[in-house]
């Protein structure tokens, strides 16, 4: 699952869904690759990321870019980031743990294939945070990204709500203080 893109960009968008049942309905979820994700963060600027995807382990340094002006006033319409992801062992990963910031983040992805090619990663998330459910779609183009024509299941766009990135998550003890 540890992603080595070749040229370390990140293009995605990020929606909300409202009903789990609607989605199993609709895709049959219980069918798709399923992975558990646990996440914590060392720092916030740059992000730097320690995750855990069932039993691979890697860290991730993210940056946003912001490609050109038109990007500042569609206000970050499409989430472009820099990404490296570096494998870990099970030890350094336990290790830098003890080294995060706030709350763990954990959650139940979901990878379902949409037409085009594209894989939505439905994540459903789990303590803390139980009850929101998000889905991403990676991209790889912004002209893509743009014009990308959502599932019906899809519900609000929140790519450039920062409320919805995993980093702010990580600070909240209840999806109520959303």
């Amino acid at each position: 699952m540890i992603r080595m893109n070749t040229n370390n960009l990140e293009i995605e968008k990020k929606y909300l869904v409202n009903n789990l049942d609607d989605v199993k309905k609709e895709v049959g979820i219980e069918k798709c690759k399923k992975i558990k994700i646990e996440q914590g963060y060392l720092s916030n600027n740059p992000t730097i990321r320690v995750r855990k995807y069932n039993d691979e382990y890697c860290i991730t340094y993210k940056s946003r870019l912001v490609s050109d002006t038109s990007d500042l006033k569609n206000n970050y319409d499409v989430i472009v980031n820099r990404e490296v992801e570096l494998p870990l062992t099970k030890e350094s990963y336990e290790h830098m743990l003890t080294k995060i910031d706030d709350n763990l983040v954990s959650k139940v992805r979901y990878n379902i294939e949409l037409a085009g090619g594209l894989i939505a990663e439905l994540d459903v998330f789990e303590g803390k945070l139980d009850g929101l459910i998000m889905v991403e779609v990676e991209f790889e183009s912004e002209e893509s990204a743009r014009n990308f024509v959502k599932p019906q299941w899809f519900g609000e766009d929140v790519s450039s709500d920062i409320r919805y990135k995993n980093l702010f998550l990580s600070k909240l003890d209840s999806i109520h203080l959303l």
